[in-house]
Parts: C-alpha cells; sequence; structure tokens
C-alpha cells in the first residue's frame, strides 16, 4: 500500500479527511486497518495576510513547505483536504515535492459519475469567486451556479467566523439550507460543498439536494490511491488543463 500525505491548510476540515480516510481504510481492509498515513499543518493564520492581499504566491510557498515535509515523512503523494488553497496550488511554479489528487477534479469526476448537469457551488468567497471549480466543473460538461451576493457574503462570514473555529451553529446551519433550497429553485441539481468544513454543518439528510461532500470524496479518492485501485496522480501544482483525477 502507498503512504498517504494530508497537506491541512485549515483544521477541521483536515481532521476530517483524516478520520475519513481511515474509517473508509477500516471498511475496505477489515478493522483497525488502513494504509499510513502523514498529516502536516503549518497554521492558517500563517497564510491569512496572503489570502486577504491576494497574494497567492507568498501562500503557495507555504503550502510547499508541507508537502516537502510529507515527503520527508515517507508520504507517496498528497491530497489538500482546502479548497481555496487550491487557488494557489494551481499557480505556476516549481513543482510540488510530492504528486498530489486535484480536490476540484475529484468532485467534478463524482459531479459527471452520478449524471449532475448544474451544481450549487458553496464555499469561501474566494472559491466561490475563483477559477478552480469553474475550470473543473466545465472541463466535465457541467454549469454551475454561485449564490447571490449577500448569500455568499453569508456562508463566507459563517466558514471563517464559525466553521474553522469548530463552531457549529443551528441558526447557520438554517440559513445555509435555506440558501441551498433556494438554489434548487434556480435549476440546480446537487450542491457541491467546496468548503471542507461545510460537510460538518449541512448533512446529507438536511439538504435540500444532494450533495458534493468534497473532503470525504478527498479522503475516498485518497485511499483508492493508497490500495491501489487509482493510480498514482501525475499533477504536481501548476495550472490543469484537463482532469488530473
Amino acid at each position: 500500500m502507498r503512504h498517504a500525505g494530508i497537506l491541512a491548510h485549515s483544521a477541521e476540515g483536515a481532521s476530517l479527511c483524516f478520520l475519513s480516510f481511515c474509517h473508509e481504510g477500516s471498511s475496505r481492509l477489515g478493522p483497525h486497518a488502513h494504509p499510513d498515513v502523514t498529516l502536516d499543518c503549518i497554521a492558517m493564520g500563517r497564510s491569512m495576510e496572503g489570502w486577504l492581499a491576494g497574494r497567492h504566491a507568498q501562500i503557495r510557498q507555504t503550502l510547499a513547505q508541507s508537502i516537502e515535509r510529507l515527503a520527508l515523512a515517507g508520504a507517496e503523494f498528497f491530497v489538500c483536504p482546502d479548497n481555496t488553497a487550491h487557488i494557489a496550488l494551481e499557480l505556476a511554479g516549481r513543482d510540488l515535492a510530492l504528486p498530489g489528487l486535484n480536490i476540484a477534479d475529484v468532485v467534478a469526476a463524482e459531479a459527471a459519475r452520478t449524471g449532475r448537469r448544474r451544481i450549487a457551488v458553496l464555499g469561501t468567497r474566494y472559491t466561490m469567486d475563483g477559477p478552480v471549480y469553474r475550470r473543473a466543473l466545465a472541463d466535465q460538461g457541467i454549469g454551475h451556479e454561485l449564490p447571490a451576493p449577500d448569500e455568499s457574503a453569508l456562508i463566507d462570514r459563517v466558514i471563517f467566523e464559525e466553521l474553522v473555529e469548530g463552531r457549529f451553529e443551528a441558526a447557520s446551519r438554517h440559513a445555509y439550507v435555506e440558501i441551498i433550497a433556494r438554489m434548487k429553485q434556480r435549476g440546480c441539481d446537487a450542491a457541491a460543498l467546496v468548503c471542507t468544513e461545510i460537510p460538518l454543518l449541512v448533512t446529507p439528510d438536511l439538504s435540500p439536494l444532494p450533495i458534493l461532500d468534497s473532503t470525504r470524496l478527498l479522503a475516498r479518492a485518497a485511499l483508492e490511491v493508497a490500495i491501489e485501485e487509482r493510480p498514482l496522480p501525475t499533477w504536481r501544482g501548476g495550472p490543469l488543463r484537463r482532469s488530473a483525477v
């Protein structure tokens, strides 16, 4: 089995990915069994100034340090359970120390596999406004919708003030569910939860639309690479012009 590396950017989403990887491993390999996995985390606070100022190349350098440490720990590939971080990872630059799965391509491939045609995209303002999911969904011939500006502002505020701090408030859950319901009325046939903490707030039984849980989809794909059911990825950062799943 291959040794997996998890590049953490926000702690809650990375923790969910780690646990999902281990639980998925146990379900496939037997009790207490899963491939080797290493998680490396440079505090997200180190990158927040870069996000606010739009200095994505600076953020890429920080993320690359984590990937180098994963390689030194013996990991053979990496996953990053942070959708926003992929804006920086997809910048042109030196090859990363390990090949990795691209979370947006994993989500888009699942949307295509399940026959989705128009996806509601919920994430940070950086992800919703950014290029990562526009590219990944378009590669699969799938359309997408973004929340209205006031809805996007609420989604982003809840992520940064509550979810990444481990707070999951009933009022915020209700607001997210209402937004998803309105996006269903606008013709969406699934909701992509592309901030890795959102699945901790909005579960499938509460969502008015089927959900694409970016965190657990990435964890499952990572396990498939680790147990050699999926080929070792070849993407080492930089622009993507076709799916790198």
